[in-house]
């Protein structure tokens, strides 16, 4: 029976993909713990702690196929302890002899937290091939709409010229200074543990840090200096990196949402034939990919805040706040990788209207240009004042309808200071795109000589 959006083959598909979930799958879970448990039994037997046939047969037997789940989960509903009776499953496939020798001077949180780790770096990997996947795609539209001319909007209206290549650029830096933090992040994040009980690695003995160390490292994960049990920053940090991440896909879906309603029709995503917008209203067409990408960062948000809550612990580590990490880091990870394919699929197929944004461009009939116009009448009036003649020819234009050139000509100070073919090239909107151009150049070739060029 599925229950979750992350289940229900109806709506999986809108909230993660299938390779997170095969990452974060039971099975995959119950894995990782009994990697670590080979792990540590082969770190132990080099170190003559353990016998070598011991660590032999526990790496041998440390399979999830050889993991009863279902009699696992009763087990657990029965003691009451999540790992447990994993372990005791693979006790018995070790034999008497060998068996005894499993999960020796381990605590549980040690295997959970460490798995978690060998999960988030299956996840990680996706993670940073999903967000260069992101970024060449925008750096694609950057290059190609380097050129194109928009209206740039500022509290929801027309403000001045841009173009839509520059629109994708400020997205692509901004994508890559999360891979920067993605990157950066590793050597906290990538981090396993064997403290035992309280942190305090009591029953590792004398060799615990070496132990440890070597256990960690036949997993592929840095070694902590000390016991993070309680200290909960590692994976949090991940959770907001990721929620970070998420909000810049949301408002580039947000955008490309409102780019896409009828009295814009600046762009449109791929449709492709069946694609059904309305149960009655057979002529929409829905910006669907656009609208979820822009909602999913929503409950990304939320579960990131939810880890900020599981850093608040209790005295060595406990149960309260720990467990909502089961829920809430898996989460972030699904929906942030989800969001990551989302984007790359409708910026890949996005459709670019550069007539519409043309006329969207004129509509203002050409005010967008006041700036321009004030700026190049500051040397001769001053500032101040070109802005008061210029607002008080656009506020006379605007309520009468006229273009903003006809207005400039209607008022008596500017029209003695302006020409005829100077009105017409201070409103010409090809004259003021300032700097959009040559920033497009410079983020894109400084993108692909370092992250995406990699």
């Amino acid at each position: 029976m599925s229950v979750s959006v992350f289940d229900m083959q109806s709506l999986q598909h809108l909230w993660s993909t299938d390779e997170l979930r095969g990452i974060f799958s039971e099975e995959n879970r119950i894995q990782k713990w009994l990697d670590f448990e080979a792990a540590l039994a082969d770190a132990q037997a080099e170190l003559d702690i353990i016998p070598a046939a011991a660590a032999k047969e526990i790496r041998a037997q440390a399979k999830v196929s050889n993991i009863d789940i279902g009699q696992m989960s009763a087990e657990i509903r029965r003691i009451k302890h999540s790992l447990v009776p994993a372990l005791k499953q693979l006790q018995a496939r070790c034999g008497p002899e060998h068996g005894e020798w499993v999960h020796y001077g381990a605590t549980t949180q040690d295997v959970v937290d460490t798995g978690v780790a060998l999960q988030l770096k299956e996840v990680h990997a996706v993670i940073l091939r999903d967000v260069s996947a992101v970024g060449q795609e925008l750096a694609r539209l950057a290059q190609a709409h380097r050129d194109t001319p928009m209206a740039g909007r500022t509290h929801g209206v027309q403000a001045l010229p841009i173009t839509f290549g520059h629109k994708c650029a400020v997205w692509l830096d901004e994508i890559s200074r999360h891979h920067e933090r993605l990157k950066e992040c590793e050597a906290r994040v990538l981090v396993g543990m064997l403290a035992g009980a309280v942190g305090s690695q009591a029953s590792l003995g004398e060799q615990a840090e070496e132990v440890e160390r070597r256990t960690l490292a036949k997993l592929g994960l840095a070694a902590p200096a000390i016991s993070w049990a309680p200290a909960r920053d590692r994976y949090t940090e991940y959770a907001l990196v990721l929620a970070m991440l998420g909000a810049t896909l949301s408002k580039i879906g947000n955008e490309l949402f409102n780019m896409q309603r009828n009295e814009f029709g600046e762009v449109e995503e791929a449709f492709s034939t069946g694609k059904l917008g309305s149960s009655t209203m057979p002529h929409k067409r829905n910006p669907t990919s656009a609208e979820n990408l822009a909602g999913l960062c929503r409950p990304l948000r939320a579960n990131a805040a939810l880890m900020l809550e599981g850093m608040v612990q209790e005295g060595e580590r406990d149960g309260i706040a720990w467990k909502i990490e089961w829920k809430a880091l898996p989460e972030c990870c699904l929906i942030a990788g989800a969001m990551l394919f989302q984007a790359k699929n409708l910026l890949a197929g996005l459709r670019v209207d550069a007539d519409a944004m043309a006329l969207n461009l004129d509509r203002m009939r050409g005010y967008l240009l006041s700036e321009h116009v004030m700026l190049e009448l500051s040397g001769r009036v001053g500032k101040q004042t070109a802005h008061e003649w210029i607002y008080e020819a656009s506020m006379h234009g605007i309520t009468n309808k006229l273009d903003f050139a006809q207005a400039l000509r209607l008022h008596k100070d500017l029209a003695a200071l302006l020409g005829e073919e100077e009105i017409l090239r201070l409103t010409d909107t090809a004259s003021y795109l300032g700097q959009c151009a040559a920033s497009v150049d410079r983020v894109v070739a400084r993108q692909q000589a370092g992250w995406l060029g990699a």
